[in-house]
């Protein structure tokens, strides 16, 4: 799940994150990088092509079979043992995939973009916009951890965990910025700064793909071709278990507090999902009422485009403001230090107690508050509280 944000984000490299469609793109590609035409997904035009294309669904159809059958077996099968092994993998062919962009004409250039900060560009829509894709990025705010977390072993550190999670997700979202945006200053010198703040999905897949092509010079078409479709097969297998994990909250609701079965309860699930993703993939243009469904903050909005505003960038910063104060004031901080320090001697009394304690009584509700609320000023009515 660290790797969220290279396999999508329009914060910055993916969207439509709670639906199938998204990682259908995903797996598209892969298919395309497959059969050998690296130089069709190098095209700048074969995106917008590509999502409003028939073959989406097809490729929707096919992930949804892949996540329900994973999910009928649970989470803890052979999925996560494969991700001890892809997840590490993917990060080394990333890594490696940066040290290549890293040698290409004017990629420096993109590095100086990337590294120097504007502080003259930091307003209340790009802390907004930092503020969602971390919580998404981190899977806080929609359950996923609290369901995962249920899956721990009594004798590991939450702490600890907690910690590696932090890490790896910044270093991970730090190397997939280091290999996109040079890239883009590389492959079109001339590039416009302005447009890169409006950026969005299609930066993976534009310039991932140009990246793989410019290999050829030195292993040859086939073996760019092979590179990329072993990256995107990662990027695909990354994004599967994110899904997976989404899907696995809803679903252990419905098993738990329900009394369903797990089959009956991915199949409400997977049918549900199914209506949204379709209407969410008709709102790019083909049907007129869904791609223009409202209008607030004087912006004409989709059906997807609203999707985005209120389950996204709004009610992950609000969920997670609610579990702070769930926490503090319900379950009581000595109960949560307590579980804290199980599997875990060396918390009690540590300074990550100390600073866990302080901050969630202290400033973190405080700034989700402001957060929340300067968020939907600034959607809904088009005026902030903030610069």
């Amino acid at each position: 799940m660290a790797f969220g944000r290279l396999a999508g984000g329009d914060h910055p490299l993916y969207d439509c994150r709670v639906l199938y469609g998204d990682y259908g793109l995903v797996f598209g590609y892969l298919c395309e990088a497959v059969i050998g035409n690296l130089d069709l997904l190098a095209d700048p035009d074969t995106f917008g092509t590509f999502i409003n294309s028939n073959k989406v669904f097809v490729y929707f159809v096919v992930v949804a079979v892949m996540v329900n059958g994973i999910l009928l077996g649970g989470v803890k099968g052979g999925i996560e043992r494969a991700a001890k092994i892809l997840m590490p993998t993917l990060f080394v062919m990333l890594i490696a995939l940066v040290l290549f962009v890293l040698t290409l004409d004017n990629a420096f250039a993109g590095v100086t973009y990337y590294l120097v900060p504007d502080f003259s560009k930091i307003n209340a829509g790009v802390i907004n916009g930092a503020l969602s894709q971390a919580f998404f990025s981190l899977s806080l705010g929609m359950g996923i951890m609290i369901t995962y977390g249920s899956y721990m072993s009594r004798s590991e550190s939450v702490a600890n965990s907690a910690k590696f999670v932090a890490l790896m997700d910044t270093g991970v979202a730090f190397a997939a910025g280091l290999l996109i945006i040079p890239a883009i200053f590389s492959f079109n010198p001339a590039t416009n700064t302005a447009d890169l703040s409006d950026s969005s999905v299609g930066l993976i897949f534009s310039f991932l793909p140009k990246i793989f092509l410019a290999l050829q010079a030195t292993i040859g078409y086939v073996g760019a071709s092979a590179v990329a479709a072993l990256f995107f097969l990662l990027v695909f297998f990354a994004a599967l278990t994110s899904l997976v994990s989404i899907t696995e909250v809803p679903t252990s609701t419905l098993v738990g507090e329900k009394g369903y079965s797990r089959p009956k309860a991915l199949l409400v699930l997977s049918a549900s999902m199914a209506m949204l993703t379709f209407a969410c993939i008709l709102s790019f243009g083909r049907v007129d009422g869904l791609t223009s469904l409202v209008s607030y903050a004087g912006v004409s909005k989709s059906l997807f485009d609203v999707i985005i505003d209120v389950f996204y960038d709004t009610v992950l910063p609000l969920n997670g403001l609610l579990v702070c104060l769930f926490v503090i004031y319900r379950w009581r901080q000595h109960n949560f230090n307590a579980e804290l320090e199980v599997g875990d001697d060396g918390y009690k009394g540590s300074w990550i107690e100390r600073y866990v304690n302080f901050a969630l009584s202290t400033f973190i509700p405080v700034i989700l508050l402001l957060v929340f609320i300067n968020t939907v000023l600034l959607k809904y009515w088009g005026f902030s509280l903030i610069g």
